[in-house]
């Protein structure tokens, strides 16, 4: 089967690696996105000898005709980035597959490992996807469940999905073209879409409850990563944990005094910041931080800014899920 592969992050590689290792496959072409440096994709299939192409987009015939020129059976999109139209679409003879790492009809769109570490999912999975015009709208060829960790991260459950989404793709995509498995449509309740972060997404909101601050540090690793405001200049969180509330009804954002730790008060419990990253400075452990001030640390900004980003997570109704 020929397969052009469509994908950039590192959640990506392991997938394209699959592929192009599998002998069931043949990959005339490997689409990435343009950055400034080298996608882990690119790497991927540099290392391979595979032929790779950067187009900015592909809304015109110029851009889509290295596309035709790979005469692909099918077209295999891992966390790509652009809008495939339906003239991009009809190309492959048999469409165009998306791996997609929710439990659809589940966070669709652009953050969905991200989203289910913020909202606490204990259960998550890849869904392989045929593609269609909507937003991660199209028929699921098949699902691979997997369970989320307490302590998982958006890096550490997405490299562990991208494993799965691997062995997975390759199983069950020529398992598919065979006949052998028949796409089910998604369900018509319980979908939401999510959105691309920015940098101002990862600002610490004091205000919610320990747990929830707790996750939303862990869902920003890598990036954009959680961030406070100390005197006006951002500090980065990088590990906390949930504490016994030791802050006896402190204000939000309230640094309580504790010898060698930094306990901060949450709209509900603290929460200890283990490891953090001033401005212009590497990341350190806590104590070395507090050790290096000479004031000590009285409060972090409490709140997100008064004119808040779009919700990261949006319900969608059935009348808008499809």
């Amino acid at each position: 089967m020929r397969v052009v592969f469509f994908g950039s992050p590192v959640f990506a590689a392991p997938i394209l690696e699959a592929v192009a290792d599998n002998p069931a496959f043949e990959v005339p072409l490997v689409v990435t996105q343009a950055p400034k440096r080298p996608s882990p994709v690119e790497a991927v299939a540099r290392a391979r000898g595979l032929p790779v192409y950067k187009p900015e987009s592909l809304r015109d015939a110029a851009a889509r005709q290295p596309l035709v020129d790979a005469e692909a059976d099918l077209f295999l999109v891992a966390a790509f980035g652009l809008i495939f139209r339906p003239r991009t679409l009809a190309i492959p003879r048999l469409g165009a597959v998306n791996v997609h790492p929710s439990l659809l009809p589940r966070y669709r769109g652009a953050s969905p490992i991200m989203a289910t570490v913020l909202s606490g999912d204990r259960e998550t999975g890849v869904s392989l996807m045929l593609m269609d015009a909507g937003i991660d709208t199209g028929d699921v060829i098949s699902v691979e469940r997997d369970v989320v960790a307490h302590d998982d991260t958006t890096e550490s459950l997405g490299a562990r999905l991208s494993r799965v989404a691997a062995e997975q793709a390759v199983r069950d995509i020529p398992r598919w073209a065979a006949g052998e498995i028949t796409p089910q449509p998604q369900p018509a309740s319980g979908a939401s879409l999510t959105r691309t972060l920015t940098k101002a997404d990862g600002q610490i909101d004091w205000t919610k409850p320990a747990e929830a601050v707790a996750r939303h540090i862990r869902a920003m690793w890598p990036w954009p990563r959680a961030w406070t405001l100390l005197e006006g200049t951002p500090l980065q969180v990088h590990e906390a944990v949930v504490v016994a509330d030791e802050t006896a009804g402190a204000p939000p954002g309230t640094v309580i005094p504790a010898r060698h730790r930094l306990v901060a008060a949450c709209g509900e419990g603290a929460l200890e910041l283990l490891t953090v990253e001033p401005a212009g400075r590497r990341a350190m452990p806590a104590k070395a931080f507090l050790n290096g001030r000479r004031a000590p640390v009285v409060r972090f900004a409490p709140a997100a800014p008064a004119e808040p980003a779009p919700p990261l997570i949006v319900p969608l109704s059935a009348d808008t899920a499809t």
